[in-house]
């Protein structure tokens, strides 16, 4: 049997936000096709970690590799590059609201690299079949619900097929119905081989969907049994 991979490991690795510290001894794994959770309190250190992974933070002490690219030796110029290996997830999601659905996942692809324009168009009628928003590619992003617009953010983070997915309270402003048809969705992205590191608040959602548990509090982060 293959050994499963790693596609994200902290060694007492220390988070800062400027000189501020915010974690430190940090010890993570996530495994190629295995759903973590991130929890705590607001202000606990979740969503540092997490820019700390996508390299919005350096990391200045210990160690970290993330979708093979060593943290602690990371260059300006190859961030873009880790960028393109991660799927980044956010609850606010951050889409451009000039153009429809089909535009803001051209343009992400764009601004990776693709180049032929039938490839683009292929993978991008791909990943709204795997997200279910087939037929509303020419909708403007105000004609979407939360949870449609929820199912762009997601269909953008895989666009590049990750070995990763960040994804910082992707379910925060969604009610309970549309939050389980948001897990269901990620959830079916992880089977499919896919590491994914979800920061909530919300123990509904890990309850109904359980993976393995770190919990940020007083500076630091232990792996949890949910007992909810």
């Amino acid at each position: 049997m293959s050994e499963t991979k790693s596609v994200l490991r902290l060694n007492d690795a220390v988070v800062f936000q400027g000189e501020t510290l915010v974690l430190q001894n940090v010890n993570i794994q996530v495994n190629a096709g295995e759903l973590v959770y991130l929890v705590g309190k607001t202000g606990s250190g979740k969503s540092s970690l997490l820019k700390t992974l996508y390299a919005d933070l350096p990391l200045k002490e210990g160690s970290g590799i993330i979708a093979d690219f060593d943290l602690t030796k990371l260059k300006r110029k190859q961030i873009a590059f880790l960028r393109r290996k991660l799927g980044i997830v956010f609850q606010d999601f951050n889409l451009l609201s000039d153009r429809n659905v089909y535009q803001n996942l051209w343009f992400i692809l764009e601004s990776i690299g693709w180049k032929k324009n039938n490839e683009m168009d292929h993978r991008i009628k791909d990943v709204l079949k795997l997200v279910s928003l087939q037929g509303k590619e020419h909708k403007m992003i105000h004609e979407l619900s939360g949870g449609e617009q929820q199912r762009l953010v997601i269909a953008r983070a895989i666009l590049n097929k990750p070995e990763v997915i960040l994804a910082d309270e992707p379910t925060g402003n969604l009610d309970p119905d549309v939050t389980d048809n948001i897990m269901e969705l990620l959830y079916e992205i992880c089977r499919q081989g896919t590491g994914m590191l979800i920061a909530t608040h919300d123990y509904r959602i890990i309850k109904k969907f359980p993976g393995k548990i770190y919990r940020c509090d007083e500076n630091k982060i232990e792996e949890v049994r949910y007992t909810g």
